[in-house]
């Protein structure tokens, strides 16, 4: 794998955009972009119609104004026109800024202020009407472009269209007003713990994180070109994981992103487009695994076929796919996943994936082991906004592992057991706030990423938590919630969970049923109607005494004071961007405490 010397003198004097024509010269003819219409049709677009779109874009932006330094607020859902609109804003030596779609009127003020946006470009009348409610303190903005304007779009407002039918620039010429200190882009982090902070990440972070993680995937999994390799992009644009895979992936490898513009449809296009290279959040594979186990318990005969099958390919599965296992043990794993494993791989549209990443959150480790077992090539990353997304990440890292650190990446552990890093990618700090800079870069230039971790021998890192999201109960006992979520998202009924204990007697905890397992549960016991719905399912005592029986495994690897005492059942799942989740579904503890104080409450009050 490269040394940090060695990406630095790799990416040398190139941006972004030096990159973009780089791959350009090289697969012009490969289609990176698929997706449906209105009819439910799959467009595609070559790498060489993206350049050309780009080139229009960038006229048109510059004959509105827009050059170096300018910065352009993005507000778009998962669609073909992002890629070539964020692009064509670097052409023009300006930065574009995605903020999240489901940002209020409040929100975009203070974003929009913040970064001091020139210009914002909108997917819709519907996002453009949020706009307008604060239009009178957007004073940065001079223009408003809509994507898909409608019959009540004002005049004013220009059309999508319109820079589309500008004369092209010459994109040989319009690069070199790129330089490698600009910012690529600036994201925002999610706020839950104060106002959205800007991290600042210039070109140079962009390319040295793409080169550490060329090396990385080469010389972990053989794969020298991902030309052509299928992705579905539905994580938000504003979100650094999405950003990094799904669209500065596509220009520097080429890669196919099928655009999935609605998260709810992620499961339906995966089985369509049987995609080589899938990312998720942790509850996207949470989802996947239940859906599946829900589906073969619905049917008994299989369901005892197939457990039988995991059982006899879980002790070698990884020796498999390490390639230590013997010629018998090759044979056998080679049958289970022809028999047993390939139809359940293929329903859900894995049976071809070649790299397949968790991130943003811990994934419970016994979900980890059961991808892999059934063969398909799930790992966990680790890193955040602040280092360009990664940190960590390693092909056959064991579960409840997050890897290695990332080629030409330094890591090691504070005093306290905080993750510290420094690297290439690390960022550039916090837009207009030197002192929250400050507080997370220290003057070696070590990045505090706030969580708590722990190294092996072998140099795998695990996380233990978020060095302030530990419960100090009553007691004074600190406690790390993220290990006892994981272990309570082990009982087969529950989907989503909350530990609480702050500044309290004992540890419990908030569950949320998982709507497949739950709907698996009922029918298997004959309810329907009213009685099998969640929140009857909630109430139900025998649903209860099953969480409640499970909850005595689920804590069984944990000490009398750590260990989760008694749960609340809810029978309402936790939605992403709302007050309880983020966008990308972690959770908004302070939220979800408000929320549900009176539950809470409940839970300690006998």
């Amino acid at each position: 794998m490269k040394t940090a010397p060695e990406l630095d003198e790799a990416i040398a004097g190139q941006t972004v955009a030096t990159r973009f024509l780089a791959n350009l010269e090289r697969n012009a003819d490969v289609e990176v972009l698929r997706w449906k219409d209105g009819s439910g049709d799959w467009n595609v677009r070559t790498l060489a119609q993206l350049a050309d779109d780009v080139a229009r874009l960038a006229g048109g932006l510059r004959a509105h104004g827009i050059g170096k330094g300018d910065r352009v607020v993005l507000m778009l859902a998962n669609r073909p026109e992002f890629h070539a609109i964020d692009l064509a804003v670097l052409f023009c030596g300006a930065t574009p800024v995605s903020i999240y779609n489901s940002s209020a009127p409040d929100q975009i003020d203070y974003l929009v202020n913040h970064c001091g946006a020139k210009m914002a470009i909108i997917e819709n009348e519907a996002f453009r009407s949020r706009f307008a409610a604060v239009e009178d303190r957007l004073g940065t903005i001079e223009t408003m472009v809509v994507v898909e304007p409608s019959e009540s779009t004002p005049s004013d407002v220009v059309r999508h269209a319109d820079l589309l039918a500008s004369k092209p620039v010459d994109l040989a010429e319009a690069v070199q007003s790129g330089d490698p200190t600009d910012l690529a882009t600036i994201i925002y982090t999610s706020g839950t713990t104060g106002p959205p902070k800007g991290v600042m990440l210039s070109n140079r972070n962009v390319c040295w994180t793409l080169e550490s993680l060329s090396s990385s995937m080469r010389d972990q999994t053989g794969l020298e070109d991902m030309t052509g390799f299928r992705h579905v992009s539905y994580l938000p644009m504003a979100h650094i994981m999405e950003r990094l895979l799904g669209h500065y992936y596509l220009i520097e490898f080429a890669t196919q992103v099928n655009c999935c513009p609605d998260s709810s449809l992620v499961a339906k296009m995966t089985a369509e487009v049987h995609p080589q290279f899938f990312i998720g959040v942790p509850r996207v594979w949470e989802k996947l695994y239940a859906g599946v186990n829900a589906a073969i318990a619905a049917k008994p005969d299989g369901a005892k076929a197939f457990a039988d099958a995991l059982a006899a390919a879980a002790p070698i599965a990884e020796k498999v796919a390490a390639g230590t296992a013997d010629e018998q043990e090759a044979a056998t794993y080679a049958y289970l996943q022809s028999a047993a494993f390939g139809p359940v791989k293929a329903m859900i549209g894995l049976d071809q994936a070649q790299v397949c990443i968790s991130g943003a959150a811990p994934l419970p480790a016994e979900v980890m082991s059961w991808f892999r077992t059934i063969g398909v090539p799930l790992s966990e990353g680790y890193g955040m906004s602040e280092t360009t997304a990664v940190l960590t990440w390693s092909h056959l890292a064991k579960p409840g592992y997050v890897g290695r650190a990332a080629p030409g990446v330094e890591m090691k552990l504070g005093d306290d057991g905080e993750v510290l890093a420094r690297g290439g990618n690390m960022f550039g700090g916090y837009l207009d706030a030197p002192d929250k800079t400050a507080e997370t870069v220290d003057p070696d230039g070590w990045v505090h990423t706030g969580d708590i971790g722990e190294i092996d021998d072998d140099g795998y890192l695990r996380i233990v938590d978020r060095k302030k999201e530990l419960i100090i109960t009553a007691g004074g006992k600190n406690i790390s919630p993220a290990n006892l979520e994981a272990a309570l998202k082990s009982i087969p009924l529950v989907g989503q969970a909350c530990a609480v204990g702050e500044k309290r007697p004992f540890v419990a905890a908030l569950v949320v049923l998982d709507p497949d397992s739950a709907k698996a549960w009922a029918a298997s016991r004959g309810l329907t109607g009213e009685a099998a719905t969640l929140s009857a399912l909630a109430d139900n005592p025998d649903v209860i005494a099953e969480i409640e029986g499970g909850l005595v495994e689920a804590m069984s690897t944990f000490n009398n004071a750590e260990a989760v005492k008694k749960v609340k059942v809810l029978g309402q799942e936790w939605m992403p961007d709302t007050d309880l989740l983020t966008p990308t579904s972690k959770l908004k503890r302070r939220g979800i405490l408000a929320h549900f104080a009176g539950d809470i409450d409940a839970l300690y009050s006998s």
